[in-house]
């Protein structure tokens, strides 16, 4: 049996509704937010888990936490899965962001990877605490199920670092829509992904939520 990583977003806060930046912010999840946790669960729980891994923040714990009580199971919290540090542009629009930082904002859409959001972290920097989490992850278990719940950045840019994609890319080649879960199976090949920002687990009501 190969090791299958499955990388679930957490479900959606105010910030996410609105379309803010919210990185080392720490919102609890919104009632639909805490519905889509549920759902994921729901769908999830007859998968045989070998473990779960979470970003300790409220949002990621408290999207793992349906599953983890149905199966009775402890979420490992690892602050290498934490969201990307969006420095003084925490809680601000694009628009804001774009108008207040202009200048830094330019270059951190050209390439995230090397700049970093105004006071914030780059890409590269994700990469490597995250990835960390992944090694650990397949030193302990050389097969199974894994569940990782994290954020929109850093879960597009552990992607990006397995599948061989550019870092600096990970805004513009991979979606990761709130609730959302994305499955790597390692082979003898390597990291191949089976499926991306899948919501079916979701009814249409959550599928269609405005904010992303």
């Amino acid at each position: 049996m190969a090791l299958t990583l499955y990388f679930l977003r957490h479900g959606q806060t105010e910030y996410s509704r609105r379309n803010s930046y919210c990185g080392s912010l720490d919102p609890e999840l919104t009632s639909d937010g805490v519905e889509m946790a549920k759902a994921f669960a729901a769908a999830y729980t007859s998968t045989p888990w070998t473990a779960v891994y979470s970003s300790p923040m409220l949002r990621t714990v408290a999207t793992a936490k349906p599953l983890c009580d149905a199966i009775a199971i402890e979420p490992e919290l690892r602050d290498g899965l934490k969201e990307i540090n969006y420095g003084q542009w925490e809680g601000k629009s694009p628009e804001t962001v774009t108008a207040e930082f202009h200048d830094d904002y330019i270059r951190w859409l050209a390439d995230p990877a090397w700049y970093a959001p105004t006071g914030g972290e780059m890409a590269v920097a994700i990469a490597s605490r995250s990835m960390q989490v992944i090694e650990e992850i397949k030193q302990l278990h050389r097969s199974g199920n894994v569940l990782i719940v994290a954020h929109k950045a850093t879960i597009r840019i552990m992607l990006c670092s397995l599948l061989g994609i550019d870092v600096g890319r990970f805004r513009y080649r991979l979606g990761c829509p709130v609730g959302s879960v994305s499955v790597v199976e390692f082979g003898s090949h390597g990291p191949l992904l089976k499926a991306l920002a899948d919501r079916t687990h979701q009814d249409e009501r959550l599928r269609n939520l405005p904010g992303t």
